[in-house]
């Protein structure tokens, strides 16, 4: 019964994305609400958005980034390379790492120590 729950939460949670996105040019505000009934469906169900949905919006006004016309998209390379997305209604910034993650890093890793082993 659960997982039927939480299939209907999701697929609802696509549908109001779309309707979002379809909106958000002629009515940013109809556009917001749908974001934030989204997540909130997406909270009492206790579904993560997918990753997708998540960089798509702000967390803190809940409005749809359309780069070029809400925000704006800069790549950093102080300490880490990554992506500064700063909304333009409120002036959040979002960071996202551009690095491997750590588990192919290893895997890279230990096949160069097992191919220098065999080289010698």
């Amino acid at each position: 019964m659960k997982s039927t729950v939480k299939q209907i939460a999701k697929q609802r949670i696509r549908i109001l994305f779309h309707q979002a996105q379809r909106v958000h040019k002629s009515n940013p505000q109809l556009s917001r609400r749908y974001i934030a009934t989204a997540r909130k469906i997406a909270m009492a169900t206790k579904i993560r958005l997918p990753t997708v949905y998540r960089r798509q919006i702000c967390r803190k006004c809940n409005t749809l980034l359309v780069p070029g016309d809400n925000c704006r998209v800069r790549i950093k390379q102080k300490r880490e390379p990554h992506v500064v997305i700063t909304c333009l209604n409120c002036g959040r910034k979002t960071r996202i790492m551009l690095r491997k993650k750590k588990e192919t890093m290893k895997f890279e890793s230990n096949n160069q120590s097992n191919e220098a082993s065999y080289q010698v």
